[in-house]
């Protein structure tokens, strides 16, 4: 049963929502530093972080996984911390094909819900997300930051 509630709103767009069962700064920190992104994001996989946490500040993540390399990369373009970021999202192998992601965090008590809105250039490139597999991608990657939230929280 999946933990995320997904939903496409226009033919461009991609909604995912998700609890999570700690305070929103450190859900927030979690997002985006990158000494907490690496237990979690690529589903906890070993993962190659660099971030420049600020408007116009560039990031990329390479994951690695069956032995195979996966890059992706981006810019941030807006930050209100610890309520929301956007960035810019592009898997490398299919450069070109840049979304953007809003990220929103809000808190009711103690609990974090964090949706992102994903927007696409194109409904084919938001299908082609949606059919690779990326539903149990997030998934799995939440799944591990459930793990590591707990363990932070102790």
């Amino acid at each position: 049963m999946s933990t995320i509630a997904i939903s496409t709103p226009s033919d461009t767009e991609l909604v995912m929502s998700r609890s999570f069962d700690a305070p929103k700064e450190l859900v927030f920190a979690a997002h985006t530093q990158p000494e907490h992104i690496r237990h979690w994001w690529g589903r906890g996989n070993p993962l190659d972080v660099t971030i420049d946490f600020r408007v116009g500040g560039t990031w990329r993540f390479v994951e690695t996984a069956d032995a195979q390399q996966h890059a992706f990369r981006g810019e941030f373009r807006e930050i209100q911390a610890p309520d929301t970021f956007t960035w810019t999202f592009e898997y490398e192998p299919m450069a070109g094909h840049v979304a953007v992601e809003r990220y929103v965090f809000t808190e009711q008590d103690g609990k974090t819900t964090v949706t992102s809105t994903t927007t696409f250039t194109s409904q084919a490139d938001r299908d082609g997300m949606i059919e690779s597999g990326m539903e149990a991608g997030a998934e799995q990657s939440y799944a591990a930051l459930d793990a590591y939230l707990a363990k932070l929280k102790g």
